[in-house]
C-alpha cells in the first residue's frame, strides 16, 4: 500500500488524461473563437459577462477577476471588443463614476454562436471528460492530500 501522498502509477495516468481531455476541449474553444474572428480570451470575456451571476455587476475589476488576469488587461479586451462592436460601456446607475460592461446585439449574436458550438462539442467530448475526472476521483480518495 502507498504511503500518505504517493501516488500510484494509475493515478499518474488517471491525472495526465484528465489533463488531456481538458487541454482537447481548451484547444478546440481557442480554433472554434478564432473561426469566429475573435481571439480565445475575447470569447472569455463575452461569457464572462453575459454568465455573471445575478446581482453581480459587470465591471471591468469583476471581469479581470473572473479571467485571472489583471486589470489593465481586462481594459485592454474591452477596448478591442469595443471597436468590434461587441461590447459598449455605460455608466454605472448608482454611481455615474463606475463603468459597466454590456453585449451589444452584434456581441450576444456571436456568444450564441459560440455556445452552441460549445455544447455541440461537449455532446461529443463531454463523456469522456466526464470519465477521467471520475478516474481521478474514484481512484485518490484514498491517498489524494489536501
Amino acid at each position: 500500500m502507498e504511503s500518505e501522498g504517493e501516488l500510484s502509477p494509475e493515478q499518474y495516468r488517471d491525472l495526465a488524461e484528465f489533463r488531456r481531455q481538458i487541454r482537447g476541449f481548451l484547444h478546440f474553444s481557442e480554433a472554434t473563437a478564432k473561426e469566429h474572428g475573435i481571439e480565445p480570451q475575447q470569447h472569455q470575456l463575452l461569457l464572462a459577462v453575459q454568465g455573471l451571476p445575478e446581482g453581480v455587476k459587470p465591471t471591468i475589476r469583476e471581469i479581470a477577476s473572473r479571467l485571472f488576469i489583471q486589470h489593465h488587461s481586462a481594459v485592454e479586451l474591452v477596448n478591442r471588443l469595443e471597436a468590434t462592436g461587441a461590447i459598449a460601456r455605460k455608466p454605472g446607475t448608482e454611481d455615474k463614476r463606475e463603468v459597466l460592461i454590456r453585449l451589444t446585439a452584434a456581441g450576444r449574436n456571436l456568444l450564441h454562436k459560440l455556445a452552441l458550438a460549445h455544447r455541440a462539442e461537449f455532446e461529443v467530448s463531454g463523456p469522456e471528460l466526464a470519465h477521467a475526472l471520475q478516474s481521478v476521483l474514484r481512484h485518490g480518495r484514498r491517498t489524494w492530500v489536501v
